[in-house]
């Protein structure tokens, strides 16, 4: 089912919070097979049921809701390929072709603006935009997380950073997005997919000097966004702490121990957010509109399935495989199918949409038989 851009479609109070948005993929960067879920492998029969329909519901999300380069914008098709890597389909010039490639090779799309800077490539903020990238380092930070597991584990070859991208005529690579990245962070700003493409691309330990010659680590992004308020950030709060975990799991990785320093205050964020969208989660175990903020829900089901797809992409990448398993999660899971197969039909905020089934496809690699 073709569906509009999402500023086409009937806004509701928490849909409209979410113009601002953007998140990445899980499986299908690549032709690798994805290896062997981890500890929870061993489902029960009303598990393997749910797996059955997250899987449903996840061919439903990418093979029968076909974006149009002619109608769709950047922001929507990043959003779709956020959920299901370079296999993602896009119609454009006549036909289908993988949407990832598109852009990477310079193909025209609203809102994918890039041009060259110095010392790379600048990817240009709209901020407000429906089309376009509405924050610092978007395209960047999912681009980073395709095919990144949630223990950072690459599920199906991930981005590398000298994967080729065309501006304007001219071959750069990933690399020169990131080198952007770094010359350009500031002070005070909204960091929050710039440091999903540090913790993904870079050691924990990584230093370099901005362009106007402040010094910074990865740490001190991590710090600046744990800093930072939660439930005034982008979409709730979800992106941020998306984020964080991360940078953490970057940091457990890479160390092999539990986190320290900046990490260790970032791990602290993130717990307790989780733990009040837990305290706050609704009865039939979908998580508030304001999931990190205050309990409540919406009669609208668009605000209640981006709320709890959003909430649910953090548990997915956030916990380990003890709490993954526990039984509020599943709830969550079930609940969000749920909403999926309800808006099976109607026209569904790509956002809110996307998230979801990135949570869901991270979630079901963890969780159910291979």
């Amino acid at each position: 089912m073709l569906y509009a851009p999402h500023h086409l479609l009937v806004p509701s109070r928490f849909a409209e919070s979410l113009l601002a948005c953007l998140a990445i993929a899980a499986l299908g960067c690549g032709g690798e097979k994805p290896p062997a879920p981890s500890a929870a492998a061993a489902v029960s029969a009303d598990a393997d049921g749910l797996c059955r329909r997250i899987d449903a519901v996840l061919r439903h999300t990418q093979d029968g809701r076909l974006l149009d380069a002619g109608v769709h914008g950047a922001w929507q098709v990043v959003h779709g390929v956020l959920a299901f890597g370079p296999d993602f389909p896009l119609a454009a010039k006549g036909g289908t072709a993988p949407a990832l490639g598109y852009l990477l090779e310079g193909g025209s799309l609203v809102g994918w603006k890039l041009r060259p800077g110095s010392p790379g490539v600048i990817a240009i903020v709209e901020e407000g935009s429906t089309m376009g990238q509405g924050h610092p380092d978007q395209w960047l930070g999912y681009l980073s997380q395709c095919g990144v597991g949630a223990g950072g584990d690459r599920l199906t070859g991930g981005i590398p950073l000298d994967a080729p991208l065309v501006v304007g005529g001219r071959t750069f690579t990933v690399a020169d997005l990131l080198a952007q990245a770094q010359h350009d962070i500031r002070a005070g700003q909204e960091a929050t997919w710039t440091l999903m493409a540090l913790s993904a691309w870079l050691p924990p330990a990584a230093s370099w000097t901005a362009g106007d010659g402040e010094s910074w680590t990865t740490e001190r992004v991590v710090q600046m966004e744990a800093a930072a308020d939660i439930p005034s950030a982008a979409c709730g709060g979800a992106h941020r702490l998306y984020g964080l975990a991360a940078a953490v799991n970057a940091h457990r990785r890479a160390t092999g121990g539990p986190p320290t320093g900046g990490w260790a205050e970032a791990a602290r964020v993130v717990d307790a957010s989780l733990d009040r969208a837990r305290r706050f989660q609704q009865p039939d175990g979908s998580f508030a509109v304001r999931p990190f903020e205050r309990p409540g829900t919406s009669p609208d089901v668009f605000d209640r399935l981006s709320a709890t797809g959003h909430v649910f992409e953090v548990l997915a990448l956030a916990l380990d495989d003890e709490r993954l398993a526990e039984p509020w999660v599943a709830r969550a899971a079930e609940r969000l199918v749920s909403l999926m197969e309800q808006t099976a039909d109607l026209d569904v905020e790509c956002g809110g949409l996307y998230h979801a089934a990135h949570g869901l496809a991270l979630y079901r690699h963890r969780i159910c038989a291979p």
